[in-house]
């Protein structure tokens, strides 16, 4: 095949704009960092929608679960409390396919500058929780963790995050959400409507941190 001098440098101008767009990607990429807060967008329906449904407080995002990211020198893993697994030490990879999987997105929140120093105890709290089974009655008690609970008991001693009054009020009805009714009848347990918890959503909104970006 010959080329002419006009195929050369439309060739030459296309591997430009290639090489452009790829550096352009590349340095728009967040750059993960110890400690990082990685928020998974919550689903519409089912228990994610139910949990969204009463404690979503942004308009632009609602998340139903959350991990803390670990660098451990040349691999990344994610440190959180999930129904499949407990208190557990994921690698990055695996918890980002999991959540690609669910067709979930990943956003990225970070510690504001100065409250960097609560990383160190934050990660090491975090690994003496690893092994604990998951807390499926969204109860704060001392032998098991839900995602929200894990996270703000990592960060407790550094007052990162805050517990506050848990509600299961349907804002549309103004009355207990039919799901959760019906979620702690088959447990024979009371709505647990005004005790102290947590959830992603109002993790999100401490002042204490900031969105980075989409991962």
């Amino acid at each position: 095949m010959i080329l002419n001098k006009k195929g050369i440098g439309t060739g030459l101008l296309s591997l430009l704009i290639i090489l452009f767009v790829q550096c352009t990607s590349y340095q728009n990429a967040i750059q993960l960092e110890n400690g990082d807060l990685l928020f998974v967008t919550a689903k519409e329906t089912g228990l994610s929608g139910a949990i969204n449904n009463v404690t979503q407080k942004q308009k632009t995002a609602s998340f139903d679960h959350i991990g803390i990211l670990e660098n451990d020198g040349n691999k990344m893993y994610v440190l959180h409390a999930a129904p499949k697994g407990g208190s557990q030490k994921q690698s990055l990879k695996n918890f980002i396919k999991d959540q690609k999987r669910d067709q979930q997105n990943i956003v990225v929140y970070r510690l504001k500058p100065e409250y960097n120093k609560a990383i160190p105890t934050a990660i090491e709290k975090a690994h003496s929780m690893l092994g604990k089974p998951y807390n499926f009655n969204y109860i704060l008690d001392e032998s098991s963790y839900y995602c929200s609970d894990f996270v703000e008991r990592a960060f407790r001693d550094n007052h990162i995050f805050k517990l506050e009054p848990m509600t299961f009020i349907d804002p549309k009805t103004m009355k207990i959400n039919v799901f959760w009714e019906e979620f702690y009848g088959k447990k024979n347990l009371k709505v647990p409507e005004g005790e102290l918890g947590c959830n992603p959503n109002g993790l999100a909104g401490s002042e204490k941190i900031e969105r980075v970006g989409d991962l």
